[in-house]
């Protein structure tokens, strides 16, 4: 039992401070900032898929399996609008996890600045996220009437 004591840890002496000043605030910034990237690399997976799926659709319509109705509905389906979606989600995903970055350097700053800032810059977000609606909207549209 004297050597559990010996290894133990040195009780806090008074008025030392083993912590981040303002951790809660810098740990739901990081959170937050996780939570962007995370959104952001499902984004740029999903715009992957479509690219992926596109392919696949136009390899199955060009090797003549089916009917001319069905390879004419997969040459639809693979069209030209196909080609620029999952390059759209790609680059909408990229923009979020840049924009994540940012905002999170820019936070981490004013968190360890004095001074009280305003909270402000939430527009990027909102047209960012309006994109991406817009996004995910045209292509159900597109694969709902195609």
């Amino acid at each position: 039992m004297t050597q559990l004591a010996e290894n133990a840890l040195p009780a806090p002496q008074v008025g030392w401070i083993n912590m981040i000043h303002n951790f809660s605030d810098h740990a739901a910034n990081e959170r937050t900032f996780l939570a962007w990237v995370r959104t952001g690399i499902a984004v740029i997976a999903f715009g992957f898929v479509i690219e992926k799926f596109n392919l696949f659709l136009m390899t199955i319509a060009r090797s003549g399996l089916g009917g001319a109705a069905d390879r004419l509905r997969l040459q639809t389906l693979s069209g030209s609008f196909s080609h620029f979606d999952g390059l759209a989600f790609i680059a909408v995903g990229i923009a979020l996890v840049m924009l994540a970055t940012v905002r999170f350097v820019r936070t981490t700053r004013m968190l360890d600045d004095a001074q009280t800032h305003l909270a402000k810059g939430v527009r990027t977000e909102l047209v960012l996220s309006g994109v991406l609606v817009v996004l995910v909207a045209s292509y159900s549209i597109h694969l709902a009437f195609d």
